[in-house]
């Protein structure tokens, strides 16, 4: 059996072909869309036989909870309302005043959600949001942002119905401002329809948009909302498109800086699920359940809401995003008959043997495919200085390290505020001056973590990076992470002058310390990058699927021969063409590329290939994740987090900022300002840049 055959799951080939398209409309049917709930019709369903069921299970002392749970996760909702009439029939009782009576807590809420009709519970999830002191705008975000104009107009029917109230004048009582026009307009139902896109619309609304934010003194938020509130999805997707072309920057960059408070995250919600509502919500379970304390009301609105119409979808994206299943977070954040109840809608555990999502797995391509790597021009914080003056400069630096004390606002100024190119100048002048080494003076005047990142910024790169290589290598042990994220993440020009570094500051080349310090696979995978030798240029599709193929057809269980192959393929392979190798892979096999390595490998090489793969999908993405993990939890990694804002402050660590807000909701800026102090801290926000 091969490794594609291997991966497959059961009915599908390892060969067979699945479009990639947008999740909300994929595998067409002849019938219409293909189901990608979780929740089904039962079938030879009865409802005065669950009506009886469910009557003797709340009837006596106590209450059948597994049973009531059971029966109610195992019928889709059209069956359960069924069910309600059949209860009072019987019995001429109200079922969901029974199940009030019976349960308690979250385990409750979350059945008395699911025998209410979708557009009802939203009209109560609404009612409770602007009930009372204060308002959950969060709530307010997520069901107007997210509703199809069917599913809106049978919320405002429902509301009207459940409350005889109207829900576009309790909204507009109970909110204000731009947020209040924009939740407005979208209670209307009424965005365009995915039909025919004209090409000239899309440039306009491009240009409106720039415009109303980017060119305009102030904002024009009415343009924001009548384009994002009223366009077609399929429209919007391409304006977005056009609009990263045509400004450098996503339009979620845009909105961050134009707009702000509960209107900036209302739109940001609108534009999360233009692009693919699935994610949105795999993004808002995610933050419902991570870190201390579970957001219930969230998780409980979520999993009812999409049990019926995306949840396969949800589930995809979340194991793709997160690298865990829901499945197993809803169980490891959750207890009791609640969880129990969650994880029946959830409907099964993507990290199981043989249980994948075909069309789902497009996905996985597509976030790649429209990432910003590809069409974002790569923008570092640190530009050459206007009027720089190395001659100045040189003497202001000798100024605050002479006496008695050390002005470090100054060193940090200045070497913070320039291009290494104009670094390197004022080290040549501070020389020619004062006849001194400033490297040298600086290590005798600053200490700890803002001297290792001061001199950093004083190296130029490729020394900079052959010392951090020599570092990881030298004493007990090796730092195999730092040698993974320099060698498997900088281009053939920055590997071939870190090899000349290397050879020019340790008289040895960098091929043969790594030889001495790692071993086998990982030894091999390391040198083969280290030769900076990896193929430039586009993609090609035949070899792509050449090279998908001769992966999959690794005999599985063979992990000499995978590794082997991968390598082949991996270090190698020019990133344009890997991307197209992703995508075929997952053609032909239904998995992605980076859930197979760390299914299949383990160690060092796992941690190599999983490096490479990340850095191809994404690579600020990838030094994002690197700079979180560096101040999450307890203590902080100040060599990783030094590293990585030295090495990148001239690259691209603006695109590392913009993902760093996406998939933490949190600004670089603000997790620095919260995890260091001092002069360190002061050094890191000036090549940080900004706050997002």
């Amino acid at each position: 059996m091969t490794l594609g055959e291997a991966l497959s799951p059961p009915g599908f080939s390892s060969l067979q072909m699945v479009s990639a398209t947008e999740p909300e409309t994929m595998a067409k049917t002849a019938q219409g869309t293909m189901y990608r709930g979780s929740i089904h019709d039962f079938p030879d369903f009865d409802p005065n036989q669950d009506a009886e069921a469910l009557y003797t299970a709340m009837k006596g002392f106590g209450s059948d909870k597994e049973s009531i749970l059971e029966l109610i996760t195992s019928r889709s909702n059209k069956q359960r309302q069924e069910i309600c009439q059949s209860y009072k029939s019987l019995y001429g009782k109200d079922l969901i005043a029974d199940l009030k009576y019976e349960l308690t807590g979250k385990f409750e809420r979350l059945i008395v959600n699911l025998m209410r009709p979708l557009a009802y519970c939203d009209a109560k999830e609404i009612k409770d949001a602007i009930s009372g002191v204060g308002t959950d705008e969060k709530c307010l975000i997520e069901i107007l942002a997210s509703r199809t104009n069917e599913q809106m107009h049978q919320l405002v029917a429902a509301y009207k119905d459940a409350y005889e109230r109207d829900l576009e004048a309790d909204i507009i009582g109970d909110t204000s401002g731009h947020f209040q026009k924009m939740l407005v307009v979208l209670l209307q139902g009424t965005r365009e329809n995915d039909d025919v896109v004209s090409e000239d619309l899309v440039q306009q609304d491009v240009q409106d948009l720039y415009e109303a934010g980017e060119l305009k003194w102030g904002t024009d938020e009415a343009q924001f909302i009548y384009i994002l509130g009223n366009r077609s999805k399929q429209h919007l997707r391409l304006v977005f498109d056009e609009y990263l072309k045509t400004t450098g920057k996503p339009i979620e960059a845009s909105i961050r800086g134009e707009l702000s408070g509960d209107f900036e995250k209302l739109m940001l919600a609108v534009v999360k699920c233009i692009r693919s509502t699935p994610e949105y919500f795999a993004e808002r379970l995610f933050k419902a359940m991570k870190g201390l304390g579970t957001r219930d009301n969230t998780l409980i609105r979520i999993m009812v809401s999409r049990s019926e119409l995306d949840m396969l979808d949800i589930r995809e994206i979340f194991r793709t995003k997160y690298e865990k299943s829901l499945y197993s977070m809803i169980k490891n954040d959750t207890s009791g008959e609640y969880k129990k109840a969650l994880l029946k809608l959830c409907g099964g555990d993507d990290d199981a043997a043989g249980q994948f999502f075909p069309e789902a797995a497009q996905v996985a391509y597509q976030m790649w495919e429209l990432s910003a790597v590809s069409r974002v021009e790569l923008r570092g914080t640190v530009y050459a200085a206007n009027d720089f003056n190395p001659d100045a400069d040189a003497k202001a630096l000798r100024k605050a390290m002479k006496g008695i004390g050390t002005d470090e606002a100054t060193i940090i100024d200045i070497i913070t505020h320039r291009s290494n190119a104009q670094r390197q100048q004022i080290r040549q002048t501070f020389k020619s001056h004062f006849g001194r080494d400033l490297m040298a003076d600086l290590k005798s005047e600053i200490s700890g973590d803002l001297a290792r990142l001061i001199l950093g910024l004083m190296m130029p790169p490729a020394h900079y990076d052959a010392k951090q290589l020599k570092k990881a290598m030298e004493g007990a042990g090796t730092d195999e992470k730092t040698l993974i994220e320099i060698l498997a993440t900088r281009t053939n020009a920055e590997i071939r002058a870190i090899n000349e570094a290397y050879k020019e500051d340790y008289h040895k080349s960098l091929e043969d310390a790594l030889s001495s310090d790692t071993s086998g696979h990982f030894r091999r995978i390391l040198i083969s990058l280290a030769t900076g030798n990896r193929e430039e240029g586009g993609e090609n599709r035949d070899q792509a699927r050449e090279d998908a193929q001769e992966i999959a057809d690794t005999p599985s269980g063979d992990k000499t021969s995978l590794e082997t192959r991968f390598m082949t393929v991996l270090c190698t392979r020019s990133y344009p063409h890997l991307r197209r190798v992703f995508q075929e892979f997952i053609k032909m096999t239904n998995y992605d590329i980076e859930h197979v390595i760390k299914k299949e490998m383990s160690g060092d090489v796992k941690d190599a290939f999983v490096a490479i793969v990340q850095s191809v999908k994404n690579k600020p993405l990838f030094f994002a994740d690197k700079l979180y993990k560096s101040m999450k939890g307890a203590g902080t990694d100040e060599k990783t987090l030094t590293r990585v804002m030295v090495s990148r402050s001239e690259i691209d660590l603006l695109n590392i900022r913009r993902e760093f807000i996406e998939k933490y909701d949190k600004s670089l800026h603000q997790v620095i300002e919260g995890d260091t102090s001092g002069d360190f801290l002061k050094a890191l926000l000036a090549l940080c840049g900004g706050e997002d």
